[in-house]
């Protein structure tokens, strides 16, 4: 045990400093840092690993730059124009526009969404032509995508209500024409109008 402290404390000397060893009366081996005669032995020491807290000509190290993430592109306003909010359409086709304050930035597109599904492929034209729609109420919604398909702005939801004749209310607006007899069940034969003859061939 006595050797090993020794041996620790002779570890903690400066590098300069010279170290000795020998074996005393009693068979132990003593390291010292003072030379004696007799059979003391220069004990040489490697250099040592040590390395100054702020060694000169080393270049400071810095932390790495953090890269600033883009913000996003806002709009002032975003909505639809036609058809207005709980409109009431008499077809089955219908013509939407839509409008952003300000206009649409390079690389972003409208996308139009019927019922919370995308109608066609984003585009820049704010026009949209929609047709075979169901009859009863539907949403629209329109969304502007950056060029990576984020959504950048987004509307809520947009009632309007779809309301398409039936063939029996065609039927009532325009009664049984001529041509018609002998096709429909509701225009039987024997109700079908005579036909005017053409006086021209009673001469023939």
């Amino acid at each position: 045990m006595r050797v090993w402290l020794l041996i620790a404390c002779l570890i903690a000397l400066p590098v300069t400093a010279e170290v000795f060893t020998y074996v005393d009366a009693q068979g132990n081996r003593v390291y010292t840092d003072q030379p004696r005669s007799g059979n003391a032995k220069r004990v040489p020491l490697a250099t040592s690993n040590r390395m100054s807290a702020n060694p000169t000509g080393a270049a400071p190290m810095t932390a790495p730059k953090k890269t600033e993430a883009k913000p996003l592109f806002r709009y002032d306003m975003l909505r639809v124009l036609v058809p207005e909010p709980d409109a009431t359409v008499r077809a089955g086709e219908i013509i939407v526009s839509v409008t952003s304050e300000p206009g649409l930035q390079r690389g972003h597109r409208y996308r139009l969404l019927l019922d919370g599904q995308p109608t066609a492929e984003p585009g820049p034209s704010p026009v949209f032509a929609l047709s075979n729609i169901d009859r009863g109420s539907h949403n629209l919604s329109v969304e502007i995508l950056d060029e990576q398909d984020h959504i950048v702005e987004r509307t809520a939801n947009q009632p309007f209500h779809m309301l398409r004749i039936s063939l029996a209310q065609k039927r009532q607006v325009k009664p049984c024409a001529l041509p018609d007899y002998g096709q429909r069940p509701e225009c039987p034969l024997k109700d079908k109008p005579i036909e005017p003859k053409n006086s021209f061939l009673r001469f023939f």
